[in-house]
């Protein structure tokens, strides 16, 4: 069966306007444009669609969807399964957040009682639901679905006392490496101490150190433009300052 552009629109539920730009950025081209101009698209392109569609709405973002689903070793059938395992994982978080509010309901009309432990249990969870939804593809497609349920693991056995001592010791990141960026120099005492207390703080979330995935996340800091503008809110620029200095400190030039 073949498709206009408001066919297909309706079919799949998004503008004739997204569709005429997917044609634009190449990622999702018509079969053929008929002897009206109009463009036409086929079987092939349907499935296309449904695979961007898939990605989009795990979070993943266009440029990525375009290699991927480009990419001369592309299988559909086996991104359909990889889509089902990462739609049974947020089915799964979800589920886990819903009964965490439903609890809170309950504890704010005076039905039940949650204790100090289950609050700092859900506020993991919460934790863990908002990092997937914010960062999970980037994260999983940079360092593997392992070591990611690793870290997750790891953030789920915190106890109250280590959270405690990993956030003051955030702040004692933040605030070295601010004193840092004053001098400009990445190799200086200063900026080696921010970038080891980085390694440190790093090292509550992560199963296992490697001056690899340490130098990884820095340069991620700095391709990001989340995790940019969360370090360069106060002073623009110490992103990559933190990148520089970590990639002294682990001996790794670039990536």
């Amino acid at each position: 069966m073949e498709y206009t552009v408001q066919k297909l629109g309706k079919l799949a539920g998004v503008s004739t306007r997204t569709l005429r730009y997917y044609d634009e950025i190449e990622i999702l081209r018509p079969a053929r444009i008929n002897s009206s101009g109009y463009r036409i698209y086929g079987e092939k392109e349907v499935d296309r669609l449904q695979q961007i569609l898939f990605y989009r709405e795990l979070g993943v973002s266009l440029v990525s969807i375009k290699e991927i689903v480009t990419a001369p070793s592309f299988n559909a059938a086996n991104a359909l399964i990889e889509h089902r395992e990462k739609l049974l994982e947020k089915r799964n978080q979800l589920d886990t957040l819903i009964a965490n509010v439903d609890k809170t309901i309950a504890i704010t009309g005076g039905i039940i009682k949650m204790s100090d432990k289950e609050k700092f249990e859900g506020f993991k969870k919460n934790m863990i639901v908002e990092n997937e939804k914010k960062y999970g593809s980037e994260i999983r497609e940079k360092y593997g679905k392992e070591t990611i349920e690793k870290s997750n693991a790891k953030l789920m056995s915190m106890t109250k006392q280590q959270y405690d001592e990993v956030t003051m010791l955030e702040d004692k990141v933040k605030s070295t490496l601010a004193e840092a960026f004053k001098n400009g120099d990445p190799a200086s005492v200063i900026a080696q101490e921010a970038a080891d207390l980085h390694k440190k703080w790093l090292s509550y979330y992560w199963s296992g150190y490697t001056k690899e995935t340490h130098a990884g996340l820095a340069q991620m800091y700095v391709d990001d433009e989340r995790f940019t503008a969360y370090y360069d809110k106060e002073q623009p620029g110490i992103a990559a300052f933190l990148r520089d200095a970590v990639f002294i400190y682990t001996g790794i030039n670039g990536l």
